[in-house]
């Protein structure tokens, strides 16, 4: 038997929480609020309830109405009344009906599907009420470049679930541009970049100052310095990221030595490119070149001072990680986020979980 009982008018029982009974009659405009199925007053007014959406996609769910009904925690008569008018009002069948099954008719099939989106929609502007009353409940929706989120993200997560378990981060790793136009159009709330980018008003918080290593092979003459000069570098063959990631320019920015020679057969004798910061790390191990990475993306065992300094990649290739004579080369770590962006309790609580993580060898920011 399909479940569904035969029910009148009479054998509707109160309307459960959330359903919104159908006043009748009304004035000349057919009621404040209400949209009259005929257009004018005086008559029953039909407007369909997100009750009777719910009830329609339980039932093409369960294909039973009286399965439906244990699952919206109501009686079968009033689920079963609920859909007879709503299909009276569409003057349409969404469901077949016979002794076997319930079927969902062809256009019953599209207003389900328009059903349960209503549905999440309105999900949707619950949780934005709710994230009204605590800015802190719902995710955030992260993004981070490439050369950051595999060094900080781990650290950063972890600290996020245990101080703002209710703010889960929604991550989104790419290239700084993709990242400016996905916080203009609203597809992320914000971003952890590093400094310069073009000046899209922004709101801007600084998190920390990173300085940047050079990386030669361990048998490389400047694997037994201490530490390195960019005079030194220019004349090594450097292995640099591709176009599109920001850290290539850096590089290229903060060691003008590089700039002036990038295409030159002198100086930089000529480059390779990796598509990430490990990729570029292993052909150093290779002994392809050198190359600069930023402080947190070196290993804490392959630092001077560690058990086994300055080797990195296990036992067959090593990588030596050497600081810069002077003033280290750096890159500012900033998060950003649109100005019109209302929750700003989750931004500064983001900056504070950020700051809550280990940073090794940079220099915090307020």
């Amino acid at each position: 038997m399909s479940g569904e009982s035969a029910c009148t008018q009479d054998a509707v029982e109160p309307a459960p929480p959330g359903h919104w009974h159908r006043p009748l009659g009304g004035d000349a405009a057919g009621g404040a609020g209400e949209i009259n199925s005929n257009g004018a007053g005086g008559e029953q007014n039909t407007s369909m309830t997100l009750t009777e959406l719910k009830y329609i996609v339980a039932v093409a769910r369960e294909r039973h109405f009286g399965k439906a009904a244990e699952a919206c925690f109501v009686s079968q008569p009033t689920l079963s009344v609920a859909i007879k008018k709503l299909e009276e009002e569409l003057e349409l069948k969404i469901f077949e009906r016979n002794a076997s099954e319930i079927a969902v008719t062809p256009l019953g099939e599209e207003i389900v599907r328009q059903a349960q989106t209503v549905l999440e929609q309105a999900a949707g502007i619950k949780e934005i009420a709710k994230r009204g009353k605590d800015p802190l409940a719902g995710p955030l929706r992260l993004g981070v470049i490439y050369t950051i989120g595999p060094y900080l993200l781990p650290n950063l997560v972890r600290q996020v679930i245990e101080r703002t378990p209710q703010m889960p981060l929604m991550l989104l790793e790419n290239f700084t541009t993709k990242l400016l136009e996905q916080l203009r159009l609203g597809e992320i709330d914000c971003a952890i970049l590093a400094e310069p980018f073009p000046d899209t008003n922004l709101a801007i918080a600084p998190l920390y100052d990173e300085p940047f290593l050079a990386a030669v092979p361990v048998g490389h003459p400047l694997a037994q310095q201490k530490c390195v000069t960019t005079e030194e570098l220019k004349r090594e063959t450097m292995l640099l990221l591709g176009t599109g990631h920001c850290f290539r320019d850096h590089v290229l920015e903060v060691c003008p030595e590089f700039a002036r020679f990038s295409s030159d057969t002198e100086g930089i004798r000529k480059s390779f490119e990796g598509s990430s910061l490990e990729t570029i790390k292993h052909m150093v191990a290779a002994g392809m070149g050198v190359t600069l990475v930023p402080r947190l993306s070196v290993p804490s065992s392959a630092l001077d001072g560690a058990p086994n300094a300055g080797q990195d990649f296990g036992d067959s290739s090593f990588v030596r990680y050497l600081p810069f004579e002077g003033e280290a080369p750096t890159r500012r770590v900033v998060l950003a986020w649109r100005r019109s962006f209302t929750r700003y309790e989750a931004i500064a609580e983001l900056r504070n979980a950020v700051y809550a993580c280990e940073l090794p060898g940079v220099k915090r920011l307020s």
